[in-house]
């Protein structure tokens, strides 16, 4: 891999043993995906490790070498969410000590990242991207991100370029300024090498779409049409919704870190078919094919025929149009049962800067108080990665929480059903 003099400075250890460090780390990194050169990242960072696990001893021992040697990343960075927020989600006494102890560290390593140059209090979220939250990268920008969904929300929808790196990875080339270029971060790395078309006779749930492809093309980048169709030309706030719950699904039941949408994503807008490269496969998605995808999801639940002990939508994190879509579809559903409040508990999962804005509005707060939906600013893999509360049965919209735990995937009108009643079947 190709080096500038300043680069192979810095690997001589020019600047410092702990620099040094950080430079040989990013260059096998690099290598590893024969990587031509460095280039220089241009967008804030985001970090995908935001909880302080008490296993985690070694990568808290790296940070605090890079903090001693007075480093940091050289713009402010934000963060995956918070493990927990007990008043806004509370487990219980026995539940809550346990994470206590599971996310022991979690004081500290915040005060690690507030050194290593987070953005702010309110940083912690796997939507950064969203307006409210202030990292929305341009078109163009080179990244070094590590956040599944957040990465191909950034290379598909804005049109950045970034791997999908690991955690630990993502602050050396954030502390670097540099990251290895190969992969998404090329014009040839950008390439699609499948055909993705959507015959589905009405707008497909995008998690189940993402699905879909996730599990066909793997880590393979996909061109998609017919979806135009149901989302028009062009991006606006509800396609931009639909492609960030639909890239998720496809970053967690594959590996796919960059999509492009024929019509609607800025890249296909710009190429098109020319997107394609020589030899591309196709995969027809029709009606027939997304009922068999989420026919085959198994319920692993303790007790298959629990009741549902809470409801979860957001995950990745809810926008604003989001939150504001499932507020009124719950207040109609609510209004057509002639019920004030859900049968289960509902958790809207949204970003620390959305959650202050609904928090704030009283009358707004006091409704969903009585309704039983409830905002939290943490991550829903991270409750259920609590093994008391894994084995909750707990129903989500999110195929992304459904891949990772062993909540049970419902579509949209199922959710709303099981929220008000009660019961799943």
């Amino acid at each position: 891999m190709y080096l500038t003099p300043e680069e192979q400075s810095i690997l001589d250890g020019a600047q410092g043993s702990v620099l040094q460090k950080v430079m040989r780390s990013v260059v096998a990194y690099g290598e590893a995906f024969d990587a031509d050169c460095l280039v220089p990242i241009s967008g804030m960072p985001h970090m995908v490790t935001s909880f302080g696990a008490n296993t985690m001893k070694a990568y808290f021992e790296i940070l605090e070498e890079i903090i001693a040697a007075g480093l940091k990343t050289r713009e402010p960075f934000t963060v995956d969410p918070r493990p927990m927020e007990f008043d806004a989600l509370n487990p219980g006494l026995i539940k809550r000590l346990s994470f206590n102890l599971i996310f022991g560290k979690q004081a500290d390593y915040e005060a690690q990242l507030r050194k290593l140059g987070l953005k702010d209090e309110r940083a912690f979220t796997c939507a950064c991207y969203l307006p409210e939250v202030g990292n929305t990268p341009q078109r163009g920008q080179l990244l070094a991100w590590s956040e599944s969904s957040a990465v191909a929300f950034a290379n598909s929808v804005l049109g950045a370029r970034s791997n999908r790196n690991s955690a630990g990875i993502d602050l050396m080339c954030d502390v670097l300024g540099k990251a290895p270029r190969f992969g998404l971060l090329t014009d040839e790395g950008r390439s699609a090498s499948w055909h993705v078309e959507v015959r589905t006779t009405k707008r497909p749930n995008p998690h189940l779409l993402g699905s879909a492809i996730g599990l066909k093309v793997v880590e393979a980048v996909p061109y998609i049409t017919g979806l135009d169709t149901f989302l028009g030309h062009g991006l606006n706030p509800a396609s931009e919704a639909f492609l960030m719950d639909m890239g998720a699904s496809a970053a967690s039941n594959g590996a796919v870190g960059l999509f492009h949408v024929e019509n609607v994503t800025p890249e296909a807008i710009d190429a098109g078919h020319d997107l394609l490269g020589p030899d591309y496969k196709t995969y027809i998605i029709d009606d027939s094919e997304m009922q068999r995808v989420l026919a085959s999801y198994p319920n692993i639940w303790k007790n298959p025929k629990a009741k549902p002990l809470r409801v979860f939508i957001g995950c990745p994190h809810l926008s604003r149009q989001q939150l504001e879509e499932w507020l009124a579809r719950f207040e109609d559903a609510l209004k057509l049962a002639g019920q004030e409040k859900t049968a289960v508990p509902v958790y809207l999962f949204t970003t620390p800067d959305l959650a202050v804005i609904f928090r704030s509005n009283e009358v707004l707060s006091n409704r969903m108080r009585q309704h039983g939906i409830h905002i939290t600013t943490i991550c829903p893999l991270m409750y259920m990665n609590n093994p008391l509360c894994a084995v909750e049965p707990i129903v989500t919209s999110s195929n992304k929480l459904r891949s990772y735990t062993g909540a049970r995937f419902f579509l949209e009108e199922d959710i709303l059903r099981i929220a008000i009643t009660g019961q799943v079947l």
